[in-house]
C-alpha cells in the first residue's frame, strides 16, 4: 500500500481519536454540568481516572506493539473507543460514565500518537520522521475539527448523543482503517536494527538510562501544562473575560496553528537536529502564557498565545516520536515510547481535575501563572539534554 494512503488513513483516525476523547470534554464540560448537575470533580475525575489507566498500561503496550505489530493493537482500540464513547453517550449516569471514560483511556493508549508513530516507524524504517511529521499534520486538526463540532453538536442533539456520534465514527470508519493500512507493520520491521535515525550508535548504559529520565520529565511536565489547559480551554478563555463565541473562536485557531508549525518542520526541518527541534517545541510554551500575561489577557494577548501555543503544541507532537529515534534508535522503539509516556499520562491524570480546582480557588489568571512556571522547568530540561546529546 502506498506510504501517502496509509499516513493519510492514519490521519484520519487521528483527527476522530483526538478529537473525541482527549479534547472532548474542552468543549462539552460545561454543557454535562448544566444538563445533569454533576460537579466538575466527576466530570474530570473520570477522564483523569482514564489518563492514569492508559499510563499504566503504556509499557505493556509498547512492548506489545514491538512484538505484535500495530495492526491488531490499533483496530482492538477502535473497538474499544467506540464501546467507551457509547457506554457514555448512550447510558447517561455518573457510574456508567466513569465506566466508560475508563474504557477510553484504554482505548486512546491503543489508537493514537504513541501507537501509530510506533507503527509508521515499523512500516517506514529509516523514513521514521519524516512519516511522523507528515502524520502529525493531520492529528493537528483533531482541535480545530472537534471543538466546534461538539460545541454545535451539543446545542442541536445534546452532548450524550454527540458521544454516540463519536461512537459511530470509530466504529464505522477508525475500526475499517486500522484494519485495512496497517497490514505492514510488522513486530520484527526493526528487531535488529542498532542505528538512530542520525546513523549513530543509540545511547547505552548510564547515558541511556540518565537521558531517558530526563526527557521523561520534560515530556510530563509539558503535558501536565498541555493537559490542564485543553481540558479546560473554553471555560479557561470565558474566564477571562470572553464571550463563549470568541472563546471557542481562540480556541479554534490553536489547531491552524499546529498545522502551521508542522508543515514548517516538514520544510526546514532538516536543518534541524532532534533535540534543537525539542528545544524549541518545548520552549514556545513558557513564552507564550508570559506573552499571554504581559498582555493583560487581552484579546490580542489571547491571539499571540493560542498561535504560539498551538505552534508549541504542533512540535512538541513531533519531538515525542523524534527525539527518542536520535537518542535510542528504532529497535525497542514501541516499548521505549511506552515507557516515557508512563509518567506523562500518569502525572496528567490528576491535572485536568487539579487545574479545576485551581481554577475556582485562584481565577484563571493566577492558574495559568502557575502552569507557566511548571512550563518553564520542562523547557529548561529539554535545553539541558541537548546540550549532553546534541543530536
Amino acid at each position: 500500500m502506498p506510504l501517502w494512503l496509509i499516513i493519510t488513513g492514519l490521519g484520519l483516525t487521528q483527527i476522530i481519536g483526538w478529537g473525541s476523547t482527549y479534547y472532548a470534554l474542552g468543549a462539552l464540560s460545561q454543557d454535562i454540568a448544566r444538563s445533569e448537575g454533576w460537579s466538575s470533580t466527576l466530570i474530570f475525575g473520570a477522564f483523569s481516572a482514564a489518563l492514569l489507566l492508559s499510563g499504566l498500561i503504556s509499557p505493556w503496550a509498547g512492548r506489545f506493539i514491538d512484538m505484535k505489530g500495530g495492526r491488531s493493537l490499533m483496530t482492538a482500540g477502535s473497538l474499544l473507543a467506540a464501546m467507551g464513547c457509547l457506554i457514555i453517550g448512550g447510558f447517561p449516569h455518573p457510574v456508567t460514565y466513569c465506566i466508560g471514560w475508563l474504557v477510553l483511556g484504554v482505548a486512546m493508549r491503543l489508537c493514537l500518537y504513541d501507537a501509530a508513530f510506533a507503527s509508521l516507524t515499523q512500516i517506514t524504517g529509516s523514513g521514521a520522521r519524516r512519516a511522523i511529521s507528515y502524520l502529525s499534520l493531520y492529528g493537528g486538526l483533531a482541535s480545530t475539527v472537534f471543538w466546534p463540532l461538539s460545541h454545535y453538536l451539543s446545542e442541536r442533539i445534546g452532548w450524550s448523543d454527540a458521544f454516540l456520534v463519536y461512537a459511530a465514527l470509530h466504529f464505522f470508519v477508525c475500526l475499517p482503517i486500522h484494519w485495512s493500512v496497517l497490514g505492514g507493520a510488522s513486530g520484527k520491521a526493526a528487531a535488529t536494527d542498532v542505528e538512530t535515525d542520525a546513523g549513530e550508535a543509540p545511547l547505552a548504559g548510564t547515558a541511556r538510562r540518565r537521558a531517558m529520565i530526563y526527557f521523561a520529565a520534560v515530556l510530563a511536565l509539558n503535558g501536565v501544562v498541555f493537559s490542564s489547559i485543553s481540558a479546560h480551554v473554553v471555560p479557561l478563555f470565558q474566564g477571562l473575560g470572553f464571550t463563549g463565541e470568541s472563546a471557542v473562536t481562540f480556541a479554534a485557531l490553536i489547531g491552524p496553528s499546529q498545522v502551521a508549525s508542522r508543515i514548517g518542520e516538514i520544510m526546514l526541518g532538516r536543518k534541524l537536529k532532534s533535540v534543537h527541534l525539542g528545544v524549541i517545541a518545548f520552549g514556545l510554551l513558557p513564552v507564550a502564557l508570559a506573552l499571554f500575561a504581559v498582555g493583560g489577557f487581552s484579546p490580542a494577548a489571547a491571539l499571540v498565545f493560542a498561535l504560539l501555543y498551538g505552534a508549541s503544541n504542533g512540535l512538541v507532537t513531533i519531538a515525542k516520536g523524534a527525539v527518542p529515534l536520535s537518542l535510542f534508535g528504532r529497535k525497542g522503539y514501541g516499548e521505549i515510547l511506552g515507557i516515557l509516556a508512563a509518567p506523562n499520562l500518569v502525572l496528567n491524570a490528576a491535572a485536568p481535575l487539579l487545574f479545576a480546582l485551581l481554577l475556582s480557588w485562584t481565577g484563571p489568571a493566577p492558574a495559568l501563572m502557575i502552569a507557566g512556571v511548571a512550563a518553564l522547568v520542562s523547557a529548561l530540561g529539554m535545553i539541558l539534554l541537548a546540550r549532553l546529546h546534541p543530536r
